[in-house]
This record gives C-alpha cells, sequence and structure tokens, in this order.
C-alpha cells in the first residue's frame, strides 16, 4: 500500500506542477457559476434561480466536460512514460505492475477529485452568497450529491484513459482513441439510441429500451443526479429512462460497475504489456 501512496503523490504533486489542479477547478467554477447563473437566461431570466433546475443543468453540463478532462489528464499515463523511457526505470523500484498502474490512477483520481471540489464548490459559495431563494441548508446536501458523483464520472473515463494507455505503443494513437471514446460516449451512444426510437416509430421494446442507457457511464450520471430531484420534468432519453423507474440503489451500483471493470481492464492490460 505504502507503494501505491508512494507513486500516487508523485503523480498529484506532478499535476500541481503542470497546472492541472488549477486549469481544472477553474473551467469547472467558471462553467458551474454562468451556467447556474445564466441558465434561465432563456425564460427571459438571469440570477440564481430553481437549485433541481441548475444541478440538473450542471449535470448536463458536466457530461460533456468531465470525460474530456479526466481523459485528457490521463490518455499518456502508461505510454508517455514508456516513451519517454521513465517506465522502465520506474519498474526498477520495489513495486509490481499493478502497483504502479493503481498508484498512477489513484493520483489522477486525486487531482479529479480536488479539482472537482474546489470547482464546484467554489459555484456553491457564490450560489448561495448571492441566491436570494437558495438557504446555505437548502444547497448543503444536494450540492454534495452531486460533487460526489460528478468525481466518480472523472475516476471512471480517467479509468478508461489508463486502459486506453496501457493497451497502444504511441501517445499520438492513445489521445486519438480518448477522443473517439469521449465522441462515442457522449454523442453517438444517445444519437444511436435516439435514431433506434425514430427509425423504429418507437416500435421497440418499452421494458428492455431503458436498460440499455446503462451501458453509457454518462447517462447513468445524468440518471442518479435527477432521481434525486424527482419532481424535475424530463425530455428526450431522459423520459423514456424515468418510465422504466430505476432505483437510485441500482443506478449507483450500475456507475460503481463502470468504475471498477475499466480499473480491472486496464491492470490486466498493463500486466500483458511488453516493456
Amino acid at each position: 500500500m505504502n507503494a501505491i501512496l508512494t507513486v500516487a503523490n508523485k503523480e498529484f504533486h506532478d499535476g500541481l506542477r503542470n497546472r492541472w489542479v488549477m486549469s481544472i477547478s477553474l473551467i469547472f467554477a467558471l462553467l458551474a457559476t454562468g451556467l447556474a447563473y445564466f441558465g434561465a437566461a432563456a425564460s427571459g431570466q438571469a440570477g440564481f434561480t430553481n437549485l433541481s433546475t441548475t444541478l440538473v443543468s450542471l449535470a448536463s453540463l458536466a457530461v460533456f466536460v468531465i470525460p474530456l478532462i479526466a481523459l485528457m489528464l490521463a490518455y499518456d499515463g502508461v505510454v508517455g512514460e514508456d516513451e519517454s523511457g521513465t517506465l522502465l526505470l520506474l519498474m526498477t523500484y520495489p513495486l509490481s505492475r499493478w502497483q504502479l498502474l493503481l498508484g498512477k490512477m489513484m493520483g489522477h483520481w486525486m487531482i479529479m477529485a480536488f479539482s472537482t471540489i474546489i470547482g464546484f464548490g467554489l459555484s456553491a459559495i457564490i450560489m448561495g452568497s448571492f441566491s436570494e431563494n437558495t438557504s446555505w441548508s437548502e444547497l448543503l446536501i444536494p450540492y454534495t450529491f452531486f460533487i460526489t458523483f460528478a468525481i466518480l464520472l472523472g475516476w471512471i473515463f480517467i479509468a478508461i484513459a489508463t486502459m486506453i494507455s496501457a493497451s497502444v505503443a504511441e501517445k499520438s494513437k492513445a489521445a486519438g482513441l480518448a477522443l473517439i471514446v469521449w465522441f462515442i460516449f457522449v454523442f453517438m451512444f444517445d444519437l444511436s439510441l435516439l435514431g433506434l426510437l425514430v427509425g423504429t416509430e418507437g416500435n421497440v421494446n418499452a421494458e428492455l429500451f431503458p436498460y440499455l442507457l446503462l451501458l453509457n457511464p454518462t447517462d447513468v450520471f445524468r440518471l442518479i443526479i435527477i432521481s434525486f430531484f424527482a419532481e424535475q420534468q424530463l425530455t428526450g432519453l431522459m423520459a423514456v429512462a424515468q418510465h422504466a423507474q430505476f432505483s437510485t440503489l441500482s443506478l449507483i451500483l450500475s456507475m460503481l460497475a463502470w468504475f471498477i471493470a475499466p480499473v480491472l481492464g486496464a491492470i490486466a492490460l498493463f500486466n500483458k504489456r511488453k516493456l
């Protein structure tokens, strides 16, 4: 365990030196605060309005931004070290392959968690300070819930990025695959399901179809956040999923499965990698 924490600590401090933590925190804070303030502009209003609407809107923002940042943070975690020649040096230390990889992932998880807490936490502080409709006590639990699962979403895509990094021999290829993964999960998956609905004119298995959303961690994340606000009106695929009445526990377990699977996959791929 000490070996894993040592590697994690190195990765985290590398992130501090490379300004990753500061950059990610600033991006999250600016986007979250801007969306919270201007989210109701389409209805002719500006300012901090309904909390549930704000957090559901932030969830939609998070599924675009968090996976991209997580993938870019970790896509070169293995292949970058290999290309620079430091991977062999790291393997000379008294630690196993899985300890090295888990330590690198843990360091990236720390960067993502710290940045998410600072970024979204700052937006919560700003909202609590300037909102006339929302008190501090009303903000605490919903924002804590949101930030917790936003962190987990980032961890999932860090694990996916590490799996990509452990499976390729060139950093450029890893970057390309990371962008493809982001495009598939954020855009193509939901568009494909909508295309299926349109192409079949809605004649799909109404009981099976909502479960297809569980194959995408970004959709699971949105469903978890939406389930926290049962009164929220849904549209599109989220409305279809609402009819399935997923329990919050089942959604959380699905997200944990999405976290564990790529971690194990990354370790398996790294153990087979030729150094």
